[in-house]
This record gives structure tokens, C-alpha cells and sequence, in this order.
């Protein structure tokens, strides 16, 4: 035969775990992340960092604008990028066409030590001087040293003018 009072215990020991709220004596604890300063200038500037980095050609100085952890949806791919490895590769290809991105339109959004650049971009390619318009999504967080791209989203406008 079970023992109530030991069902009781056991049942007041997991209950108590599972408090909803903090009683008016208990404070939940303080943030301590610092949020850095900035300006919609610094993080339109952050496209013009992305793009000059294209006009190396190098794979890799582009990848560097992305964070370890993000994710890089591309124009030309269905492939989700998220490795350092991954974006290369797309980037490897991308670059052949030697494009050059132009900002048409876009939004700013700032938060702590985050923000948003979303808008509309043309691509014109050096290779063939072909141009695609596209909607584009960047999204940033300040990592202590330096603004870092976490997703990048891009894609073809869907209708033609």
C-alpha cells in the first residue's frame, strides 16, 4: 500500500518548482548586456562593406561579414546556406558573374546590439551586364567588435516590369 503522506511530499516538492511568478520579494535578474551605440548611417554602411567585399572576388572576405551561427538564403540558389563552407561555395559561383549590388530602396530597424536592413537591391553583372532586381532581408548583431550579418535573405522580384 502506497504512503499518502510520501505521495504528498513528492507531490509539494515538484509543485513548488513550477511557481509561476516571483513573489513580491524576488526580483528576477538584471540584464547585463551593454547595447552598443549606433545609427541607421553605420548600418546602411554595412551593405557598402558586403558589396565592396564582392569586388574582390574572394569567396572568403565575404563570408567574413557573417556570423559563425546565421544563415544566408541566396537569390540564385535553393540551397539554405549555413556553414562558412556552404556560402563559399555559393559564393564561389556567384562571384563569377563579377556583380555589383545597388541599394533601390530600403527600411532600417535598430534594436540592442541588433538591426534590420530590408529593402529592394539590383545586381548588375559585370560578365554580361545583365541585371536582377531582387527583395533583400539583412539582419545584424553587434558581436563585441564588429556588426555581423546573422541571416541574409535575397530574392528575385517576382513580377517583371
Amino acid at each position: 500500500m502506497r504512503n499518502p503522506y510520501v505521495l504528498s511530499a513528492v507531490l509539494a516538492a515538484v509543485l513548488s518548482g513550477c511557481a509561476s511568478a516571483p513573489s513580491g520579494s524576488e526580483t528576477a535578474p538584471a540584464r547585463t548586456e551593454v547595447c552598443r551605440a549606433s545609427n541607421e548611417q553605420e548600418i546602411a554602411a554595412l551593405f557598402d562593406r558586403w558589396n565592396r567585399s564582392l569586388q574582390t572576388g574572394d569567396p572568403h572576405q565575404v563570408v567574413a561579414n557573417y556570423a559563425d551561427r546565421s544563415i544566408l538564403l541566396p537569390t540564385v540558389s535553393n540551397q539554405p546556406r549555413l556553414t562558412a563552407a556552404e556560402k563559399e561555395d555559393y559564393f564561389h559561383h556567384f562571384l563569377e558573374n563579377k556583380p555589383v549590388g545597388k541599394i533601390d530602396s530600403r527600411t532600417i530597424e535598430m534594436g540592442c546590439n541588433t538591426a534590420v536592413d530590408a529593402g529592394l537591391y539590383t545586381f548588375t553583372f559585370g560578365t554580361t551586364g545583365a541585371q536582377v532586381k531582387a527583395r533583400y532581408t539583412y539582419t545584424y548583431r553587434w558581436d563585441g567588435k564588429q556588426w555581423l550579418i546573422t541571416s541574409h535573405h535575397s530574392s528575385a522580384m517576382p513580377e517583371k516590369n
